[in-house]
């Protein structure tokens, strides 16, 4: 796989700082039953990459200790993890928001019949991947059959109350196909839900539209066709500083599988520390405050901030 790493570290982006820490956005591991082009973490069925229970406990004692609010949870497809339903139960408990990042696909596999009515049972949050309406698009850029798993497995979180007016939140994630920019986020967010009511009953909460970031698989892909650099001048092209005040690396620390912090999860995808200095772990947390540290950044940093801005939340 071809490295883009080099080709970010120079930058001219603006530097910033952490104003909060809200949230905790953890990488329980690598492992997943999908395999898709766009994946910036290259997670699979063969990676074996797991947090192990030290790490677990700290995650909780930190959530704790820095009073944080919500916990995001992250992969690869996080319900794979073993220890995945004991920890969203005790920060539950906690009375924490708990954020899973589902592919959909496998609320539909052998062994998680489960998980779709323990989610519900816990109210988490479902953030889930849908890159596209259209079957075509979807099984070219995750894999074949994956869009009818995901419409199956909509059908039935929206059977148990998701995307409703139960309260319980399922909101989609789109990437775009390639080398381009999101569409209008609330343009699009209303064509998803007339085509998913109409071909298949379907409704959910919002739509997020994220930009695909130039590292790991998708930048790998792009230094292959020749297309990193006019990506990159894309996304500078479309720069706009307003959305420097809504990105997420400001009130948002993520952990990676072995309990070391970053300020986003591309930055922990390209090995680039806290705030860009030394090592880091959540057993750090326990004492020390992120508030007013710099953030570390590169190049890639400009996928978050051009044209409407892109964020794990969606546009900003």
């Amino acid at each position: 796989m071809l490295e883009t790493i080099h080709l970010l570290e120079e930058t001219d982006f603006p530097p910033i700082t952490r104003l909060s820490l809200d949230t905790l956005q953890v990488n329980l591991g690598y492992k997943c039953n999908q395999r898709c082009l766009h994946c910036h973490v290259n997670a699979g069925p063969t990676r074996t990459e797991m947090m192990n229970d030290e790490n677990l406990t700290l995650v909780l004692q930190v959530l704790e200790k820095q009073n944080i609010k919500t916990l995001d949870l992250t992969g690869g497809a996080p319900e794979m993890h073993p220890k995945f339903c004991e920890l969203v139960k005790q920060a539950r408990a906690m009375d924490i928001h708990v954020m899973d990042r589902c592919n959909l696909t496998i609320l539909t596999e052998p062994g998680y019949e489960h998980m779709a009515v323990f989610l519900t049972e816990q109210q988490v949050e479902v953030v889930a991947s849908l890159p596209c309406y259209s079957q075509a698009n979807v099984d070219k850029q995750r894999g074949d059959g994956v869009f009818e798993k995901s419409i199956q497995a909509l059908k039935m979180l929206n059977q148990l109350g998701y995307g409703g007016d139960q309260g319980l939140v399922l909101n989609l994630v789109y990437n775009p196909g390639g080398a381009l920019l999101p569409p209008n986020q609330a343009q699009l967010e209303a064509d998803y839900k007339t085509r998913l009511m109409d071909d298949f009953g379907i409704q959910f909460s919002q739509l997020f539209a994220l930009a695909n970031m130039p590292i790991k698989r998708f930048g790998s892909t792009l230094l292959s066709k020749g297309e990193f650099e006019p990506y990159m001048q894309l996304l500078k092209d479309n720069y706009q500083s307003a959305n420097l005040a809504g990105l997420m690396c400001r009130s948002m620390v993520s952990v990676d599988y072995q309990g070391d912090l970053y300020d986003c999860d591309f930055n922990q995808q390209l090995a680039m520390n806290l705030g860009g200095k030394g090592k880091r772990h959540l057993r750090d947390l326990l004492d020390d405050s992120t508030v007013g540290s710099a953030i570390a950044i590169a190049d890639h940093c400009y996928g978050c901030t051009a044209g409407q801005g892109s964020s794990c939340g969606g546009a900003l």
